[in-house]
Formats: structure tokens, sequence, C-alpha cells
């Protein structure tokens, strides 16, 4: 028969354990936690891609209706008409396809095109930054110059000026000489 007493090993010993024991408790918490947090974050995203596919869907086949729209109003049989007509098709299959894909497939065919054409994926890379830089700076620019002329409608409608000058800026000026009829 073994008993066992409460010597300071033994107890210490306990102690390491429980702390131990605890530790790994919290650290499974954590992780539970923390996928959690992840999975959630994950599924706001994916929630966010796909209004964005959708919204990018219905922009590209805005473009496809207008092309058809240019496409009817030309000469039929011209070769901008037949061009515009298969450009607009083509965007319509696009519209479709980003519409139907999953996200994931997306990119896989975005990756295998990379490495099939890198040239080409990267002309396009470059293209699409150069509009997206233009599309910013035109935008900023449309906001700052709406800004500024709300600043100024302000700064107009506070002092009660139309663009002239206030009362108290004509008072202090000095009348005017008149040469008419004088001699001098």
């Amino acid at each position: 028969m073994t008993t066992t007493s409460n010597t300071p090993e033994n107890t210490g010993h306990n102690t390491t354990d429980k702390i131990k024991s605890a530790a790994s408790k919290a650290s499974e918490q954590a992780k539970t936690g923390a996928q959690g947090v992840a999975d959630a974050v994950s599924s706001e995203a994916a929630g966010y891609a796909n209004q964005a596919k959708e919204t990018t869907a219905e922009e590209v086949k805005s473009v496809a209706s207008a092309l058809r729209s240019a496409a009817q109003d030309l000469r039929s049989g011209s070769p901008q008409e037949r061009t515009f007509s298969q450009i607009a098709e083509s965007l319509a299959d696009a519209s479709d396809a980003v519409r139907n894909k999953d996200l994931s497939e997306m990119v896989g065919d975005l990756n295998r095109f990379a490495k099939k054409n890198p040239l080409v994926f990267l002309g396009g890379a470059v293209l699409v930054g150069f509009a997206a830089t233009r599309f910013a700076k035109a935008t900023s620019e449309s906001r700052q110059d709406h800004n500024d002329n709300q600043a100024g409608y302000r700064t107009s409608a506070a002092t009660g000026s139309t663009g002239g000058m206030s009362a108290t800026e004509t008072s202090s000026m000095p009348a005017p000489r008149t040469t008419m009829g004088e001699n001098t």
C-alpha cells in the first residue's frame, strides 16, 4: 500500500500539472475563439467579394448594352457595327461568367491565364492600373471642385455677397475725382 504525502515535492508537482492543464485549456479556448473570429471575417469578406462580383457583372452588362445600342445606330454590316457587336457579345459572355463562377474558380482561372500568357497578363495589369489611377484622379478632382464650389457658396452666403464688394469695402474707398468742368 502506497500513500502519498503532502511533501513539498508532491505539492509542487501537482501545482505544475494544474498550471499546465489550465494553460492547455486556455490555449484551446483561444484557438477556438480565434478560429471563430477568422471564420466570421472570412464569411464577411466573401460577402463583400460576392457583392463586388455582382456589381462588376452588372457594370460589364451595362457596357455591353451600351455597345449594342451603339452598334444598332451604325450602318448595318459596316466594320464598326460588326466590331461593336462582337465586343458587346464578348462582354455579355464575360458578365455571365463572372456572375456564374465562384470566386475561387475565377482566381484559379486568372492564375492559369497568367502562367500561360505572362506578357499579356502583365500588360493587362498595367492597363487596369492606369485606368484605376485615372478614375481615382478624376474622382478626387471632381470632389475637390465640388467642395471648392460649396466652400465659395458658403462664404458668399455668409457675407451676403454676390461677388461684388461689401458695403464696408466701398465706404472705405476714396471718392473718384472728376475732372470735367474743373480748371486745374
